[in-house]
C-alpha cells in the first residue's frame, strides 16, 4: 500500500513526496547529496575544451577537478575523470554540451565530503539551454513521486574553467544522476541487465512506468534494446523491473530538437502514444490507475510550486495533465489509449530502427 510522506523542500519546489514501493520499502538515502532540491553549485576545472571535443564513439575519460562550497563555506575539491557519453546529445550538431560521466578517483579522500558514497555519477548538461534541464529535472523528480524504484536527480549551476585556455564559461543549470548501482543498492536490490521483453517484468511495476510514460509525452523507451531503460532486481533470478531515465524528449519537457521517431506517424512528441505491451483486459490497469489518481494533487503541486518555471510553462503543463487525467477516468479513452498496442494495424508495436543502449 501507499505510504505518504510528507516533506517540506524550501528552496525552490515545495511539494509532497509520496514514497510507493512497488515490492517493498526503500531505506533511507544514505548522503545528503540527493535529500534537498537546492541547486548545487560546482565548477569542474581541468582542460575542458578537450573533454568536450571528444565526442568520438568510444571517447576516454579525462582528469579534472570538481570543486564545490561545504555548508561550512569552504571550498571541497575532489578529484574526479570524466567522459562524454549518450547518442543524441553527445553529437556536436545535435547539443551544444554533451553530457558527461563522472568517476570519483580517490575515494579516500571523499569520506568527509557530499561525495562520500559515490563511484560514478552522470552530470546531465544543456543541450540547447537551462529552462529545458529544469524542466528535465522536475520528470525525474514526478517519477520519483511514482516509486523509489527511480533515479534520485540533483539539480546543479555548473562552472566549466579551462585550465589550458584560462577561460571560464558562463554558469548553466545541469542535472547529477544517481548512479545505477547505488539507485539498486537504495532499494534493496542489484543492476541486472538482460535481454527480455517488457512482458518478462514485473507486471504492475511495468504498467505503472509504461503509463508514467504515457503520462509524460515519452515515447524514447524500449525494454527490448534497453533504451532508456534500467534494470533492478532482487537478485539475479528474481523477475526484474524497468526504470526509465533520460526524459529529454518527452512532451512535458518539450524541447526544441525533440522529434518522436518516424515509425511511429506522430506530429510531434506533445502527442501521447502507450508504448506498452498489449493487455487485453483494461481491469488490470484498474491499481494502476487508481495510484495516479490518488497522487494527482502531489503531481500537479510539482508543478504549480517550482519557482523556476514560467507561468505559460506552468498553465500549458497544468492542461497536459488535465489531458491526461481526462483519458484516464473515461472508459472508453482509456480503452482506446493503453489498448493500442493490441491494434495490428497501429503502431503500437512497431520496432524502431537505430535504438541503443545508453
Amino acid at each position: 500500500m501507499q505510504k505518504l510522506l510528507l516533506l517540506y523542500l524550501p528552496v525552490f519546489c515545495i511539494f509532497f513526496i509520496l514514497h510507493v514501493p512497488v515490492n517493498a520499502q526503500s531505506p533511507a538515502d544514505s548522503n545528503n547529496l540527493f535529500t534537498t532540491d537546492s541547486a548545487l553549485e560546482l565548477t569542474l576545472s581541468g582542460n575542458i575544451r578537450e573533454l568536450l571535443n571528444d565526442r568520438l564513439q568510444t571517447p576516454t575519460y579525462h582528469p579534472l577537478l570538481l570543486l564545490y562550497k561545504a555548508q561550512d563555506g569552504n571550498e571541497i575539491s575532489v578529484s574526479v575523470e570524466a567522459k562524454t557519453r549518450g547518442h543524441f546529445r553527445k553529437l556536436k550538431e545535435n547539443c551544444m554540451y554533451p553530457p558527461l560521466a563522472v568517476h570519483f578517483t580517490q575515494h579516500d579522500t571523499l569520506k568527509h565530503s557530499l561525495f562520500k558514497d559515490q563511484d560514478k555519477l552522470k552530470l546531465v548538461m544543456p543541450c540547447v539551454g537551462d529552462e529545458y534541464i529544469i524542466k528535465e529535472w522536475l520528470v525525474y523528480k514526478l517519477y520519483n513521486l511514482v516509486t523509489p524504484n527511480s533515479f534520485k536527480a540533483r539539480l546543479v549551476k555548473v562552472k566549466l574553467n579551462d585550465t589550458k585556455t584560462k577561460k571560464t564559461g558562463a554558469v548553466f543549470y545541469g542535472i547529477l544522476l544517481e548512479e545505477e548501482k547505488e539507485m539498486a543498492k537504495r532499494n534493496g536490490m542489484i543492476a541486472v541487465s538482460r535481454k527480455l521483453q517488457p512482458d518478462q517484468t514485473e507486471p504492475i511495476a511495468f504498467l505503472t512506468m509504461a503509463v508514467f510514460e504515457y503520462l509524460a509525452g515519452n515515447t524514447d523507451w524500449s525494454v527490448q534494446y534497453l533504451q532508456n531503460i534500467k534494470l533492478v532486481a532482487a537478485d539475479s533470478m528474481t523477475t526484474p523491473i524497468a526504470v526509465p531515465y533520460d526524459f529529454d524528449h518527452a512532451g512535458l519537457v518539450n524541447a526544441p530538437y525533440a522529434k518522436p521517431a518516424e515509425e511511429l506517424l506522430m506530429s510531434s512528441v506533445r502527442q501521447r502514444r502507450y508504448r506498452g505491451y498489449c493487455v487485453g483486459d483494461m481491469k488490470k490497469f484498474d491499481s494502476v490507475i487508481t495510484f495516479y489518481n490518488q497522487i494527482k494533487n502531489s503531481i500537479y503541486q510539482l508543478y504549480t510550486t517550482c519557482n523556476l518555471l514560467d507561468e505559460k510553462y506552468k498553465t500549458t503543463t497544468l492542461k497536459y495533465l488535465d489531458e491526461f487525467y481526462a483519458t484516464i477516468n473515461d472508459a472508453d479513452k482509456m480503452k482506446k489509449a493503453f489498448g493500442y498496442p493490441c491494434d495490428k494495424n497501429g503502431t503500437g508495436n512497431v520496432v524502431i530502427k537505430g535504438l541503443k543502449e545508453d
